[in-house]
């Protein structure tokens, strides 16, 4: 991770157990890592328009709750890249796993009738939730986090990929394109950290507009915000396909992808 000759600012020195490659408070003085908080907006703005789209259409809440748990993580990550410290780093880090375990419910259970809430997965994924949280707060290891969150990632691919191949092989270029877009940024998020001396090197010898271009860590948050925003629409999709709605994804102002959902069910 960066290392500790950064300067100090508004909120002090780091308490968080991660510091990112970015260096600190070069941008503002309230922030400690600028482009690793702005990029959050991602995370934000579009999940919370994607649950008041859901709200509008009338579909079930465990939808919201999805576009509202990535906007939770938006806010958690705003907060800890802003002040890198340790509270705010855990709402950051806790968030992720909460939301993914509403990411699994709403995707294994999408071939279920109208409403239908099976209280089995929802009680091993509360479970699951709270032995996370209790063994991290206990063992402040960042690396117990990441796995037990690569975990989670690993049964919604498992379960995206076996449905597009299955069942709605249509809907493969959504599902492909989510999980590239999210691979990818998993892969720039490993660059930062491996090679965050010589990244540091490169940004100083470059103009500060295009330095920030090499803040990988803030890609990281683009890409896996996209990609996570991409993959609530194509679960979103095979649900209201199953309940014979009529989906289709549309595209905001001509850039955004938003899914548009027709109030009268297909006979």
């Amino acid at each position: 991770m960066a290392p500790a000759a950064d300067r100090q600012g508004f909120w002090g020195a780091p308490t968080s157990t991660l510091d990112w490659c970015e260096e600190n408070y070069v941008v503002s003085f309230y922030i400690a890592e600028f482009w690793n908080t702005v990029s959050n907006l991602i995370m934000i703005l579009p999940p919370i328009y994607g649950a008041l789209q859901t709200l509008k259409n009338g579909l079930e809440v465990r939808y919201v709750l999805s576009f509202l748990g990535l906007a939770a993580v938006g806010v958690g990550s705003w907060c800890f890249h802003m002040t890198l410290q340790y509270e705010m780093q855990l709402l950051d880090e806790l968030p992720m796993i909460y939301s993914c375990c509403v990411f699994v419910y709403c995707l294994y259970e999408c071939f279920k009738q109208d409403s239908a809430v099976n209280y089995l997965p929802v009680a091993l994924l509360l479970f699951f939730s709270i032995i996370v949280t209790v063994v991290y707060l206990l063992w402040q290891e960042p690396v117990f986090h990441q796995v037990m969150y690569a975990v989670l990632v690993a049964f919604l691919v498992f379960r995206s990929v076996f449905i597009v191949t299955w069942v709605y092989p249509w809907l493969r270029a959504l599902c492909y394109t989510s999980l590239s877009i999210f691979l990818l940024g998993f892969v720039l998020w490993n660059v930062d950290n491996i090679a965050c001396d010589s990244l540091r090197a490169t940004r100083q010898k470059l103009p500060p507009v295009v330095g920030a271009v090499t803040q990988l860590h803030a890609w990281w948050h683009i890409l896996t915000g996209l990609g996570s925003y991409l993959h609530i629409l194509l679960s979103l999709q095979i649900r209201t396909t199953y309940l014979k709605y009529r989906p289709k994804v549309k595209f905001l102002c001509g850039v955004w992808p938003v899914l548009c959902v027709e109030s009268q069910k297909t006979s």
